[in-house]
């Protein structure tokens, strides 16, 4: 397996990171994309628009700062904190979240 590494370029005003994806590219880390994969797990679990904004908007957060902390970076990392964090506030959105892969 080869290693993977955390890719960071400083700019002027922000840290940009670049997270290592399944097949070894790279992307930009992006938390519209953590909110949007947890706003579609919630409204799959039949949860209201609000609800899923208010619980999309903690768990986005929560991960934000979690990666910031991080030296390696993988997008599976972030899927399974994804999970760990949406357990926290609904297991059945966790739960389809964690099974979308196995459907697609």
């Amino acid at each position: 397996m080869a290693k993977r590494k955390k890719i960071i370029k400083k700019t002027k005003d922000k840290t940009i990171l670049h997270i290592v994806k399944r097949k070894g590219h790279t992307e930009i880390y992006d938390d519209r994309k953590v909110y949007g994969s947890c706003y579609f797990a919630c409204r799959s679990a039949h949860l209201s628009e609000q609800e899923s904004e208010k619980i999309c908007n903690k768990v986005s957060s929560s991960i934000t700062k979690w990666i910031k902390t991080k030296k390696v970076v993988s997008s599976n990392d972030i899927f399974r904190k994804l999970i760990e964090e949406l357990q926290k506030h609904n297991e059945d959105a966790a739960f389809l979240y964690e099974t979308h892969r196995d459907i697609s």
